[in-house]
């Protein structure tokens, strides 16, 4: 049987890795008392997680199986795979934590019911109208663990495509002519 490509099976180490330590720091979090769904994609521990392991990933391929040599479709490649492993893995484990832990829905339902009503009526009208806000609030309830994974793997894809095309750039390097 041949051995799988370095481009893939790094890329599915690497994510496996990312996935279950997101996963523990989304617990950690939650039982410090600090929701993890309630905190913005931007100020997400996976853009830092994801990116050390994109880099470390890439960097193995580069340096140890590829000859130092690192196109920028390579990079996206296995970048795409440790994003997708942890996704994917990660979007699975929080699945099973949430169905474990059963106030983590609730939990959530309650701290963003509170979030939203805290906001000052001209910040309603500008986000959508109050309408459009009671109507968010209303469907809030019937929240549950499949959205909240759904959310976790969509958010998680959309934090490794930004950073896979970053440091794709960054650490390619094409071979030089001999």
């Amino acid at each position: 049987m041949k051995k799988p490509s370095p481009l893939l099976t790094i890329g599915v180490r690497y994510g496996a890795i990312a996935a279950v330590l997101s996963i523990g720091l989304n617990i950690m979090m939650y039982y410090l008392g600090r929701h993890p769904v309630m905190i913005s994609p931007f100020l997400d521990f996976r853009v830092f997680l994801y990116g050390v392991f994109i880099f470390f990933s890439l960097k193995e391929y580069r340096d140890f199986h590829n000859a130092g040599s690192l196109h920028f479709f390579q990079g996206m490649i296995s970048s795409f795979v440790m994003v997708a492993t942890a996704a994917v893995l990660g979007s699975l484990l929080y699945r099973i934590f949430g169905a474990y832990e059963s106030n983590f829905v609730s939990d959530y339902v309650r701290l963003a019911t509170e979030y939203i009503r805290s906001f000052p009526e001209e910040e309603l009208t500008r986000i959508g109208g109050k309408e459009e806000v009671e109507r968010n609030l209303a469907e809030l309830p019937s929240t549950n663990m499949a959205q909240l994974a759904f959310l976790y793997l969509a958010q998680s894809f959309g934090i490794g495509l930004f950073i896979s095309i970053i440091l794709s750039v960054i650490l390619r390097k094409q071979p030089k002519p001999e």
